[in-house]
């Protein structure tokens, strides 16, 4: 039993005695267990959630999220879910929003919000750079339509929110890689450059050959940005490897510039900003 499972069903149905129950498992709510010492998925975080609500609240926001395959989705916040239960456990979150039957669709079995609902849900309720970083990476797990996005917001234009969403939903790209990579965007932006091209490819003029493949950058400037997590510091063989292409990016004519955890928002814009000046 790896998943998370209904206590009160496992021991009707004789899979476990009420001793096993007890010694083996733990509960993460009320008659809902999971293996003792289990470090818990998002997914399975949710579907937890969901198994408390006896199987009818419909999973919502990040722990929709989860279920559609986006990608850093924090596994240790409270999985969220509409159904209208105020007496819920502190580590669920429950909404009350109305829901049209377009807007929910079934994964592993469980009810959940779809794509295009799932990104209203986000982009109304969390801070702009958060929401930003989560719609982004659900449009990367999901090819989300923005267009059907839009649509849902006028169909929920009344509901609190709304601006909010309108803010966030603007700023989406679904080439952010991480959520690093939708900070390091926004941040540009909001210094007042032109949005960047993110997955920008760079080609050898000479041959047309595709050299390299840049996290964000602007082609008619010729500046590349590139955010470096850890692993490519700590692998010497990724390492090595980032050196030779930095190399060659800029020996075809670019400013490259590579951005760090190490380094401050005031300095990545410093840098930028001389990087173009010597365009201008």
């Amino acid at each position: 039993m790896g998943e998370p499972f209904v206590g009160s069903e496992a021991v009707a149905s004789g899979r476990l005695t009420p001793y096993q129950l007890r010694s083996r498992f733990v509960a993460v709510h009320p008659d809902v267990y999971v293996s003792r010492g289990a470090d818990l998925s998002a997914v399975e975080r949710a579907r937890a959630a969901w198994l408390w609500s006896r199987r009818r609240g419909v999973l919502a926001g990040q722990s929709a999220a989860a279920l559609h395959g986006a990608k850093w989705v924090n596994s240790r916040a409270p999985a969220e879910l509409v159904y209208q239960n105020r007496h819920r456990p502190n580590n669920i979150r429950t909404w009350s929003n109305r829901l049209v039957e377009d807007e929910v669709t079934t994964i592993q079995g469980i009810s959940t919000t779809s794509p295009a609902r799932t990104a209203l849900d986000i982009a109304s309720r969390y801070r702009k750079n958060h929401a930003v970083a989560a719609v982004d990476a659900l449009a990367r797990a999901t090819r989300l339509k923005m267009a059907d996005v839009h649509l849902l917001v006028e169909r929920h234009r009344g509901r609190p929110g709304i601006r909010a969403a309108r803010e966030v939903l603007a700023l989406v790209d679904p080439g952010a890689e991480s959520p690093r990579e939708t900070w390091l965007r926004l941040l540009v932006i909001e210094a007042g450059f032109p949005p960047p091209q993110t997955q920008l490819p760079i080609y050898d003029a000479r041959y047309g050959l595709l050299v390299a493949e840049v996290d964000m950058g602007w082609e008619d400037s010729r500046i590349a940005l590139d955010y470096e997590g850890d692993h490519h510091r700590v692998e010497r063989r990724v390492f090595n490897k980032d050196i030779r292409r930095s190399e060659v990016i800029t020996e075809l004519g670019w400013i490259h510039l590579r951005v760090t955890v190490e380094d401050t928002a005031a300095g990545v814009v410093r840098r930028l900003s001389a990087a173009w000046a010597r365009r201008a």
